[in-house]
């Protein structure tokens, strides 16, 4: 049998015991047996039902469970202990046996409820004893003591100067990563160019997606899973910009990309991302958004309608006539007339620059002077004999 089973005999053991001996030292409990009988039975029924979910559930909890969420629970437990204590005194005036087992259950109760919201609400637990009371308390005693030292001019230059130290020594913000980021790959080089300022934060439950991507049965997710762990290892290793890997899980059925943005709100921090849907999510839940691919476009060599470039022809075009070249940094480029330059690298004219959403899209033409494509043998127009 499994160990819950044997919980569950075991509670329904220890009710029966409890109601034979309620029966025998409780004389009112004896003069109805038949009620007696009918209670002790469905409370043996409901002592086999829950008993796994108040003895083995919460011991399998407290082993797996990470620390964050202990303290939670025993803050929690504290508070619906102090509610339970609240309310012992009403119900401990009730007549009967109800002013004895009341009290214990709303014990019971409240103690649940307490742990349950503690865990739940952890991330603003958390928060509240970040930037909660102590900063403002401190902050609030620093500006009297200001005043009391008075008004004098250079005192107050001094002041200032302090605070601009200060504020010139706080601590960036945080920076959520997400997983479409992280495999994307260019964070890393970015990272490295000094323009991020700040910590880099990997919740664990957009780590143990990486990890089920990276187990996955397709060949193509299995790769890009495997890229995003090496990319998250180079982060750690070779980056300037320090990373940490935070011990948050996302709620059971909850989605990575809704844990991401609720986290981002309470941490008051933005996300890098390249997930289309998750920024406009963001966004829209005032969440600011660092988008790689809206950077890519932002940081593209600009080119104005008149100037000269040297590019290969690769493919044709949608348009008859037509030949596409591509810059370095994989602009598309639109010749009209260069389909007769295919695979031949000519000199081009831009005449517009077209910006969608998918990018920069640049047309041009082949500037004169381009030499003519080589001709090509006349093909015979003639029928081969058979034989």
């Amino acid at each position: 049998m499994s160990v819950k089973m044997y919980a569950r005999i075991i509670g329904s053991v220890v009710t029966l015991l409890v109601a034979i001996g309620l029966y025998f030292f409780d004389h009112e409990l004896a003069k109805d047996l038949w009620w007696f009988i009918g209670i002790s039975a469905g409370a043996v029924i409901v002592a086999f039902l829950i008993t796994p979910y108040i003895t083995v559930n919460p011991y399998r909890w407290m082993r797996e469970t990470t620390v964050s969420d202990l303290i939670a629970a025993v803050i929690g437990l504290i508070v619906g202990l102090i509610i339970s204590v609240l309310l012992f005194i009403p119900l401990a005036n009730l007549p009967g046996n109800f002013g004895r087992i009341l009290p214990l259950v709303g014990a019971v109760v409240f103690s649940f409820l307490g742990v349950a919201l503690g865990v739940q609400r952890k991330s603003d637990v958390t928060h509240l004893f970040q930037t909660g009371l102590f900063t403002r308390r401190n902050r609030e005693r620093d500006e009297e003591r200001d005043k009391e030292r008075g008004k004098d001019k250079e005192k107050e230059k001094d002041r200032e100067r302090d605070k601009a130290s200060v504020n010139h020594t706080e601590a960036p913000s945080p920076i959520l990563l997400d997983t479409s980021a992280i495999i994307d790959g260019r964070i890393a080089d970015i990272s490295q160019t000094g323009f991020i300022n700040g910590t880099l934060i990997v919740p664990r439950f957009v780590l143990n997606e990486l990890q089920h991507i990276a187990d996955a049965a397709d060949t193509m997710r299995r790769n890009r899973g495997r890229r995003g762990l090496e990319m998250l290892k180079r982060l750690q290793s070779d980056s300037t910009v320090p990373i940490k890997i935070t011990d948050d899980e996302k709620e059971p059925g909850s989605e990575v990309d809704g844990e991401l943005v609720k986290m981002a709100r309470v941490l008051r921090c933005p996300i890098i991302t390249n997930d289309f849907n998750l920024n406009r999510v963001a966004e829209l839940q005032g969440v600011k958004v660092l988008n790689i691919n809206e950077l890519a476009n932002a940081v593209k060599p600009v080119l104005l309608p008149g100037e000269d470039i040297l590019i290969k022809i690769m493919q044709d075009g949608k348009e008859l006539g037509q030949g596409v070249g591509y810059l370095d940094d994989g602009t598309m480029i639109v010749v009209e007339g260069g389909r007769q330059y295919m695979g031949m690298t000519i000199e081009v004219s831009v005449t517009r620059v077209l910006q969608t959403v998918a990018g920069r899209m640049i047309f041009a033409h082949p500037k004169q002077g381009t030499p003519s494509p080589a001709p090509q043998p006349p093909q015979s127009s003639g029928k081969q004999k058979q034989y």
